[in-house]
């Protein structure tokens, strides 16, 4: 089978104006070189009054930085006041959409149903969706974080074709480990990320499982990102808070040049 290519992923979450955006994408592009990008997919999410001034210069600069996006809704178009759709991020470009993070499950109310919606919506347009899963800290210690993440991607990406599914990006990302400073240990993540390949593998098969990529998000660190990245099932990062910081994350970026 073919490498999976690591991807990381900032997400900016509601954080940097649009001066301060581009401020960071150029900053970012100062620190990484051409070696990190050939190792390495890095993509980033900006807030949606952000997205066309990045844009603007990762491609007026030939900046090899992949443009993201936090949500969607998965309707063309509509009265949904305040709401974002598909074909409007992929005119600018975008080429990765968050979908289920769990601050917009857990804070926004959003269901597996919805989240399939969103990811359909994602693919319809030509982008790719980050497509999330996670569980909390009672729902692991009462012994059901593998079944609720099972079923978190089984009805997530129900209806997908294999195909489709092995161009698919994966993120578990434990909700007691975001923005807590907490983070699972590499032998958690690991575990965690096998059985979310494990649910693809048996419903999709193992063209589909040994193809889609699956990252870790949790409170990731330049101390910790070496050690989660060797984990045979892990095959990227989705960074929050420490995507913030231009110098900080290429450090996360770099972690095969640690240890």
């Amino acid at each position: 089978m073919a490498e999976r290519r690591p991807l990381i992923s900032g997400n900016w979450k509601m954080h940097h104006n649009h001066f301060e955006a581009i401020q960071a994408v150029q900053k970012l592009s100062y620190v990484l070189s051409s070696n990190d990008h050939d190792a390495v997919e890095v993509s980033i999410h900006p807030p949606f009054t952000d997205i066309r001034s990045v844009q603007t210069v990762i491609e007026s600069d030939g900046i090899p930085i992949t443009l993201g996006a936090q949500h969607c809704h998965w309707e063309d178009s509509g009265a949904f006041t305040g709401e974002i759709s598909p074909g409007m991020l992929a005119k600018l470009n975008v080429s990765l959409v968050i979908v289920g993070h769990s601050e917009r499950r857990e804070l926004f109310g959003e269901t597996d149903k919805e989240v399939n919606r969103k990811a359909t919506a994602v693919l319809a347009s030509g982008m790719t969706p980050i497509v999330c899963c996670g569980e909390t800290l009672e729902q692991r210690e009462g012994g059901q974080a593998a079944e609720k993440v099972t079923r978190q991607i089984l009805e997530g990406l129900a209806g997908l074709k294999a195909e489709q599914v092995a161009g698919l990006v994966l993120a578990y990302e434990p909700i007691w480990a975001i923005g807590t400073g907490k983070t699972a240990t590499p032998e958690d993540a690991q575990e965690m990320c096998a059985t979310v390949r494990h649910a693809v593998h048996s419903k999709w098969g193992a063209e589909a499982s040994e193809g889609v990529r699956i990252q870790y998000g949790g409170s990731v660190k330049p101390v910790n990102a070496p050690d989660l990245m060797r984990q045979p099932d892990i095959d990227g990062a989705l960074v929050g808070g420490a995507s913030l910081d231009p110098d900080e994350f290429a450090r996360i970026i770099a972690y095969r040049l640690v240890g």
